[in-house]
């Protein structure tokens, strides 16, 4: 298959891990950067030209990537306030796109964007990698087996860690820039992920706070209890002020069994004393380095984008599947800000 050709814009903190997904990657080749700065897209070209042994250009800006013929998806690893502006020239000029998480700041910005792609005949795709890892997938096919009879209980645990410094960076952490804290920057990876395996909540009682280890303008602590729309109860709880930081852990509690989450593992508890593994322990990002993680995984969501593209594959993550994490997020911002229960409408 001829690889594919694809646009990065953005030359951020997760630039370096879209690189080197591409560079590994046999079905893409990466032309060209686009960044606010001139400056950090070619550095960040001279970087990705060294490890490629191949030519990396610098776009001047969105629209030159839109009027490029050869681009066929590009890949958006900006902030979240500029998403609606970048992404709209290059869906007018057809070219498919791969997000970085979240869509959008809320769920009315991400609706946009969904309905943009949509509108255009563009594909939409998210990098919600943690939907790949081996542990994860083994986790979908067992419960769609339905062996372990009815959902019960599920809880999603994301106990990270971040130091001041990274909240010093200017509008992170803010509503104008990232559109919240911990649940829309960090946490919406594990409820994305277990909302695939569970389906979706119906109500939630909510509390977030930021707490005395930073000073920003958004969450930094969530807790909140769930109604899940098969019947099952939860809770979640999501920091970045839980030091020094640990793994995030989805738990889902069966009639017949228990399957635990992990660091990339997952643990099949039976109930007639039955325990299994699979996967292997791997590095989530969870404490003071934010990018101890495998570029692996963005490679896969990166490389199924491409069949989808070519109409051989469903997207593994799609616009519409994140529409799912972001109307939770807002419900649970809301039920706290409220003080009361709040109901999510599924349509």
């Amino acid at each position: 298959m001829k690889p594919k050709i694809t646009a990065l814009i953005g030359a951020g903190m997760v630039a370096k891990t879209h690189v080197a997904a591409c560079v590994d990657s046999m079905h893409v080749q990466l032309k060209g950067i686009a960044a606010r700065s001139d400056k950090s897209a070619q550095k960040l070209a001279d970087f990705a030209k060294s490890e490629l042994g191949a030519e990396v250009g610098v776009y001047k800006d969105v629209s030159d990537i839109a009027l490029d013929p050869d681009v066929e998806f590009v890949i958006v690893a900006t902030p979240p306030n500029a998403r609606l502006s970048i992404i709209e020239p290059l869906v007018k000029a057809g070219k498919h796109i791969l997000l970085e998480k979240p869509v959008g700041r809320n769920s009315e910005e991400a609706e946009a964007v969904v309905q943009m792609c949509d509108d255009a005949g563009v594909k939409l795709g998210i990098f919600f990698q943690h939907r790949v890892r081996e542990a994860s997938m083994k986790a979908a096919e067992l419960i769609n087996e339905g062996n372990f009879g009815k959902l019960c209980v599920a809880e999603f645990d994301v106990p990270w860690w971040r130091e001041q410094s990274y909240y010093d960076e200017p509008g992170r952490g803010t509503y104008d820039r990232d559109g919240g804290g911990v649940l829309i920057s960090q946490a919406i990876h594990t409820i994305d992920l277990g909302l695939s395996l569970t389906g979706p909540v119906r109500a939630v009682n909510a509390m977030a706070a930021t707490t005395a280890y930073h000073t920003m303008e958004s969450e930094d602590y969530v807790v909140a209890g769930l109604e899940f729309e098969n019947g099952a109860v939860g809770r979640l709880t999501a920091s970045v002020a839980s030091f020094p930081g640990h793994a995030e852990t989805i738990t889902l509690y069966f009639q017949d069994a228990v399957l635990k989450l992990e660091a990339g593992t997952l643990t099949v508890t039976e109930r007639n004393g039955k325990t299994t593994k699979h996967g292997a322990e791997t590095g989530t990002g969870g404490g003071a380095d934010p990018m101890a993680f495998t570029h692996g995984w963005h490679q896969k969501i990166i490389e199924n984008f491409v069949e989808a593209i070519d109409g051989k594959a469903e997207i593994t993550a799609s616009g519409e599947a994140a529409l799912k994490s972001h109307h939770l997020i807002d419900a649970i911002v809301k039920s706290s800000q409220e003080k009361r229960t709040e109901f999510l409408n599924h349509g």
